[in-house]
């Protein structure tokens, strides 16, 4: 996991924004804020966990497939991702 601890700050910061937007939909459902407006803030912070997703991948592929040494590495590398994928795909 080294390298997610090289963009650790910037993973957390995402997850903060998430974590805001998150709040975000509470405060309107609490305050009663029109369907559309929910649905917008749900939309907006789906993006941003797709994105954040998108990129722990990207650094998952690039770190534990493509960057590996052996080939056996690198098939346990692809075999997580694709049970990852699965999972994300549910």
């Amino acid at each position: 996991m080294s390298h997610l601890s090289r963009q650790k700050g910037k993973l957390i910061a995402r997850v903060r924004r998430i974590k805001g937007q998150l709040e975000g939909i509470e405060r309107a459902l609490e305050a009663e804020a029109a369907c559309v407006e929910v649905l917008r803030q749900v939309a907006s912070v789906r993006g941003a966990v797709n994105g954040l997703t998108a990129e722990v991948m990207e650094d998952h592929l690039r770190e534990h497939v493509l960057a590996v040494g052996t080939d056996r590495d690198r098939r346990q590398g692809g075999a997580e991702m694709i049970e990852v994928i699965r999972a994300y795909m549910k």
